[in-house]
């Protein structure tokens, strides 16, 4: 039975890590009980900040610390698959899996069949979804404020210049980042269902313009949602010379309502209301040294975890929403490579997001031990 503080390790310290460290800090319920990371410099800087230990295997540090209740997944995407199933399957362990959860819908069912036959969970990070001016609209659109969905629009305009990508060899690739719209634009995509409803087509068109990557950095879609609406998604990292907006409109038949800012922190129109602007909107500037575009949603997150494990309280993202949000996902790579119109509903998956690569795997792999 697991029982409250819950004890968290992360696995990978990249700039998120910190992040991390800093809402379990803040969370009644949850402590830090240890840090990874292939390179020992990344892991030790984290681990003399906040006390903990720090190990460049985690399979010794699982050893070494049984009393760890779950793991943070924060490796490069396309290891997420693996070192989940390393978690779970080889060390009994709950996993909070960091955007885009995975790479493929069938790592999504595997890794959920798994976790469900050994009796553990998966916590799905989405943490867009609780941004007060998120929050704010779909409370809008739950009790009819807005009326009808007619238009939904995300336009997501940052700047990822090549030195970006060239800091690690598994960044832009297929394999294990996908581009602009995998892992700059996957909580818009999450949100254009989280506040639009499902959608049922999607129409893309990809193409790579600001940076020598294999991936996309920019993408132009048209969508159709279930409920009749339509919608319209930009998502680019070749804008220069920094980031600008990351942006999510929705016209009803009421009144329209408009997120904004640097991560869709700001509540910029709001017609039904437009005193409700300012209380529901956020500075993520400020979030000193843990990048704001990541915002204040972990801290909600991890109360959330720890409300599931204290109180039964069902989390907030299950296993079908976070695969409807990565079937969409790969509908615009499969739209990009069919050339038109396709279903997201279909159960194929895009030729080239998440397709092996052993090489780079190699790179991140902690070998198993004997």
């Amino acid at each position: 039975m697991t029982t409250l503080p819950l004890k968290v390790a992360l696995i990978g310290c990249g700039r998120i890590a910190g992040h991390h460290c800093q809402a379990i800090s803040q969370v009644e319920g949850v402590e830090l009980a240890a840090v990874c990371d292939l390179v020992e410099e990344k892991a030790r800087a984290y681990a003399d900040e906040h006390g903990v230990a720090a190990h460049t295997d985690y399979h010794a540090m699982f050893e070494a610390h049984p009393e760890i209740d779950l793991a943070a997944v924060i490796t490069p995407s396309g290891m997420h698959a693996e070192h989940g199933a390393d978690v779970t399957g080889r060390h009994g362990k709950h996993v909070i899996m960091e955007k885009p959860t995975f790479m493929r819908p069938e790592q999504l069912h595997a890794a959920y069949d798994a976790a469900h036959r050994l009796g553990l969970q998966i916590f799905p990070v989405f943490q867009n979804r609780h941004n007060k001016a998120v929050r704010r609209v779909r409370q809008a659109l739950d009790g009819g404020e807005l009326g009808d969905i007619r238009l939904v629009s995300v336009r997501l305009r940052w700047c990822r210049p090549q030195r970006y990508y060239d800091m690690a060899p598994w960044r832009g690739t297929l394999s294990h980042d996908g581009g602009c719209l995998t892992n700059q634009g996957i909580h818009h995509v999450d949100l254009l269902r989280h506040l639009g409803g499902e959608i049922t087509r999607v129409n893309a068109t990809m193409r790579t313009l600001g940076a020598d990557i294999e991936a996309e950095d920019a993408v132009v879609a048209t969508l159709a949602f279930a409920s009749g609406a339509m919608g319209s998604l930009e998502v680019t990292t070749a804008a220069r010379p920094d980031d600008f907006e990351a942006s999510l409109g929705i016209v009803g038949s009421k009144g329209l309502a408009q997120i904004g800012g640097i991560a869709v922190n700001e509540l910029q129109v709001f017609t039904p209301d437009p005193d409700a602007l300012a209380p529901n909107s956020e500075d993520f500037v400020g979030i000193k040294g843990h990048g704001a575009v990541y915002g204040f949603g972990h801290l909600q997150m991890y109360r959330d975890i720890v409300a599931f494990f204290d109180q039964g309280r069902a989390y907030p993202v299950n296993r079908e929403d976070c695969l409807g949000t990565l079937k969409l996902l790969h509908a615009f790579y499969r739209s990009d490579e069919a050339g038109g119109w396709v279903e997201v509903a279909d159960d194929a998956q895009s030729a080239r997001l998440g397709a092996p690569n052993e090489e780079i795997a190699n790179l991140y792999r902690t070998p198993s031990p004997r």
